[in-house]
């Protein structure tokens, strides 16, 4: 009987056909639709050898057919496509392979007689290593049915090497073709002959020394095959890569790491399907030249502690991600998780604890992303806001101290978002929310806004957040709030593999608002009310040896009527709330200010930022913490006095009045204490940021 295997499925298709097996062999002039071979397999002595496997390997296609000859040696293959093929045959007991090669035409039958020489029946395996291989397959097969057992639907390792043949299979080539036996101990060769292949499967020791004659080989005992490798649930695994260029994904066809206010990771670690973990460490030491003896700082959002090393911010979290769920949570630890809260008076709205119960966060929010053009999320909670161009976290930005305009405009929203993205390079998003930077409503109004975001280049960005509706002033129920905030970046030069000026960019921003309504208004004079703010920022960035340094120059200026943009200083521990009667925000008080900063950037990995920073910031009000500081002495202890919204004694005591008429006459002779404030700071800075 003639056995025929396919080895692999390649083009050809084949018809094999043995003389014995038709009882008698074809005649000469037989012709075929395709092309044909033909031949007989002989031993070294010219003797006819039955059962020969003859391989036909075509040059071509890489594919390979295997038949058996017959009983008198004959084999014949037919419908060959024209080419060249390479032809070997090999039989139990001979190690020596034939091996020629042949031509192939249509309509012609191409003859080959295969010779196999160097008879050596004992290169074989002998007796007692069959034994043992066949005690390996039973093992192999109790080993695959407990796994089959465990793990269903998964192959066992052996099997899905081996391309899902029986293992019986692989052994059994072992057997016949002694060349198979490992080239390392303990380990079957790969073989390029695309016939089963197996890797790491256990074999016999063997020794260098041949056996010798009359002594049987004793084979050690067989090693259990591990089971494979456990295989993480979908949602734990990689996201797949994106594509070179990425025309789908919203803004994801260029690189805008580049931009101010935006961090400059590439790479994110330990991404997965479900969860993409971030972590934030930002340290640094800062010296006012003013020399405040309270070490207070005033009038920035990342400027509190002088002469102190200090941690910022300290944040663990990430996004969440599951079919079209999101969601993200980022904790807040270090000085921001008590300085940003107390620049929010709408908890003093109500009742419950509002600032305690959202200090310690940053971000916290969940929604749902539909398919729609390029994108569509809608999501509720606390937000990052966008207005004044800077990023909250420090580590996003080219400076460490931004201008008045980003530090004295909301770093959060409260509420709901939507954000549309009609094509990748453009993204439309309306806001609902309690109000500017506000975790509760002031009044009867929430505030209304939006975002467009333009970036039809990779080196260009115009971004427009508009703001109004709100009742955004406690105690003010008749109070509305109007801004504009608009910037744009452009990248003027990029050579990144440079080790000298590799990038040039600059970034610009103008802001404009006012409140009115209530006896306020935005455009009439001071005298009558005036609350407006105008206020530009400006910065020059310059990249150097690959990106691997960086210099940036810049600063603004803000003109704010009503000082209700203007940042309260901490004078006896005041907050929004309780204001101080030393810096009072009426309509028609003016808060004229600039500011002008150089910043050095060490970046040597994506993930960590070494800087220094030098900056000078004026006002044309006594401002800025002097050497007396902004805390009252002597209660208890160098301490506020649990009165912020009065004026203090000069012994540290409470005057119980926030009028200088009463309190002169509470404090008697001992005075009326007053805060040490200066027109001028220069503030030097060091520090590193750390973001994952």
């Amino acid at each position: 009987m003639l056995v025929v295997k396919k080895r692999s499925a390649g083009a050809l298709a084949f018809l094999v056909l043995a003389g014995m097996a038709l009882g008698g062999e074809s005649g000469a002039g037989e012709k075929y639709a395709s092309g044909a071979l033909r031949g007989v397999t002989r031993g070294p002595d010219g003797q006819l050898l039955p059962q020969a496997q003859v391989t036909v390997h075509s040059i071509a296609d890489s594919s390979d057919l295997t038949v058996v000859s017959g009983a008198d040696g004959a084999f014949l293959v037919a419908s060959l496509n024209p080419g060249q093929y390479q032809v070997s045959a090999k039989v139990e007991g001979f190690a020596t392979l034939a091996v020629a090669s042949v031509t192939v035409t249509n309509h012609q039958t191409a003859q080959m007689d295969l010779s196999l020489a160097n008879s050596a029946p004992d290169a074989g395996l002998s007796p007692a290593i069959l034994k043992a291989l066949d005690a390996m397959q039973k093992r192999i097969e109790q080993l695959e049915a407990e796994l089959k057992k465990r793990n269903p639907q998964e192959p066992s390792e052996v099997s899905a090497q081996a391309g899902d043949q029986p293992s019986r299979t692989l052994l059994a080539t072992i057997a016949k073709d002694p060349s198979a036996i490992p080239v390392s101990p303990g380990t079957l060769a790969k073989r390029d002959e695309r016939t089963l292949v197996a890797s790491n499967v256990p074999l016999p020791a063997t020794t260098d020394a041949a056996p010798q004659a009359g002594k049987a080989v004793v084979p050690t005992p067989p090693t259990p095959v591990a089971p494979p490798n456990p295989v993480l649930p979908e949602a734990m695994q990689a996201p797949e890569a994106a594509p070179a260029v990425d025309n789908s994904t919203p803004f994801a066809y260029g690189d805008f790491t580049w931009l101010n206010g935006t961090p400059r990771n590439k790479d994110t670690v330990l991404d997965t399907k479900f969860f993409t973990p971030e972590i934030r460490f930002d340290t640094h030491y800062m010296e006012d030249f003013n020399q405040p003896k309270d070490h207070t700082i005033v009038g920035a959002t990342e400027s509190f502690r002088s002469g102190e090393v200090q941690v910022e911010q300290a944040s663990v979290g990430g996004d969440f991600h599951w079919q079209g769920v999101r969601g993200r949570i980022l904790f807040m630890q270090g000085l921001f998780a008590t300085t940003t809260p107390r620049n929010d008076a709408s908890f003093g709205v109500g009742q419950w604890d509002l600032r305690g119960a959202y200090k310690y966060v940053s971000e916290a929010f969940g929604g749902y992303h539909f398919n729609v053009n390029h994108g569509l999320n809608v999501d509720a909670g606390i937000f990052v806001s966008y207005i004044g161009l800077f990023s909250y976290y420090n580590y996003d930005n080219w400076t460490y101290q931004p201008s008045y305009v980003s530090s004295n405009t909301p770093w959060f929203f409260n509420g709901v978002r939507v954000q549309w993205f009609p094509t990748n390079k453009l993204k439309i998003e309306p806001w609902f929310i309690n109000g500017w930077q506000s975790y509760a409503k002031y009044n009867g109004h929430p505030g209304l806004g939006g975002q467009l975001l333009w970036m039809p280049k990779e080196w260009f960005k115009l971004v427009a957040n508009q703001y109004g509706f709100g009742q955004d002033n406690l105690g003010l129920p008749h109070t509305e709030r109007i801004h504009t905030d608009d910037s744009i970046e452009v990248r003027y030069y990029n050579n990144p593999t440079s080790t000298g000026l590799s990038k040039m960019a600059f970034s610009l921003t103008a802001d404009a608002g006012s409140q009115y309504g209530g006896g306020l208004c935005g455009t009439c004079a001071p005298s009558k009310g005036k609350d407006s703010f105008v206020g530009w920022m400006l910065y020059d960035r310059y990249w150097f040896h690959k990106d691997l340094l960086a210099v940036t120059f810049g600063g603004g200026e803000m003109s704010n009527y009503g000082r209700y943009l203007t940042l309260l200083p901490p004078i006896n521990g005041a907050d929004a709330v309780t204001g101080s009667p030393y810096f009072t925000a009426l309509p028609g008080q003016k808060a004229h200010m600039w500011d002008s900063t150089i910043t050095l950037q060490y970046m040597p990995k994506q993930y960590i930022t070494w800087w220094a920073e030098v900056g000078y910031r004026h006002s044309d009000v006594p401002y800025f913490a002097g050497r007396g500081g902004v805390t009252p002495p002597g209660y208890p202890l160098g301490g506020t006095n649990g009165a912020p919204g009065q004026f203090a004694c000069l012994n540290g005591a409470p005057s119980g009045a926030s009028d200088l008429a009463t309190a002169t006459t509470n404090c008697g002779a001992t005075g009326v204490w007053f805060p040490d404030l200066r027109r001028s700071e220069v503030k030097a800075s060091v520090g590193v940021m750390v973001k994952f």
